[in-house]
């Protein structure tokens, strides 16, 4: 990992899960009708790479925990880490989505009813089935994990790490947008959730189960590449 303490690897995941859940739900939200599909798959893409560059020598950038979670069944990580990295992630997506819902506010006609880039299934969002939508939960974020576990290798091409990590999340969305609106990561899911409060929040179990189970599958797939 790195040299950094443990209070500036937590303080870094809280940061840059803020960053990921700001930017990417707020390409939904602020930009409106400017962003499509394809701007908020950029969105949420670009801000996993460019905060791999900003936070990785400090905490590996999981801002995600699904990643940490995996990471942790893989042997890579820490019980007691594991735990915290998965709090401070929760904790900055949780202030992202308010902070973004504050500014949202300042649009006239603004409303929760508008959405704050929740994440949903069936009637809550397009209309796909509770089973199609935990389906590919589990398989994008399975997708996303392999594309981590090899980038992050020992043996892969050093500093290039960021790019196919954001750039694979990027397709990710492209897939997962109409179907839930992509979430492979329980964080991400949180924050809007909390703050929309209703459907949003009885769904959320999905958004963390689905995408834990995609997880610890491609540890488990990783391990035997190794």
């Amino acid at each position: 990992m790195s040299n950094a303490s443990d209070v500036q690897k937590y303080i870094a995941e809280l940061i840059g899960t803020f960053v990921l859940v700001f930017m990417g739900c707020g390409s939904a939200v602020l930009a409106g009708e400017n962003a499509d599909y394809v701007g908020v798959a950029f969105a949420f893409g670009l801000s996993v790479l460019v905060m791999v560059y900003a936070i990785g020598t400090i905490s590996g950038c999981h801002i995600n925990p699904a990643v940490s979670i995996s990471m942790f069944a893989a042997g890579k990580m820490k019980a007691k880490d594991t735990i915290a990295y998965v709090i401070m992630q929760c904790t900055g997506a949780v202030i992202a989505a308010t902070l973004l819902y504050a500014v949202a506010l300042g649009k006239p006609g603004y409303s929760l009813v508008n959405g704050l880039g929740q994440n949903g299934y069936d009637t809550a969002y397009g209309g796909f089935s509770m089973v199609s939508a935990f389906a590919a939960e589990v398989i994008l974020t399975f997708i996303f994990l392999l594309v981590i576990f090899g980038s992050t290798s020992e043996r892969a091409p050093k500093g290039f790490a960021g790019i196919s990590i954001g750039l694979s999340l990027v397709l990710i969305h492209l897939v997962g947008i109409p179907v839930t609106g992509t979430s492979v990561n329980p964080a991400r899911s949180l924050g809007p959730a909390v703050v929309v409060g209703g459907t949003a929040l009885s769904q959320l179990w999905l958004f963390w189960v689905a995408p834990i189970i995609g997880g610890l599958f491609a540890a488990l797939i990783w391990r035997l590449f190794k």
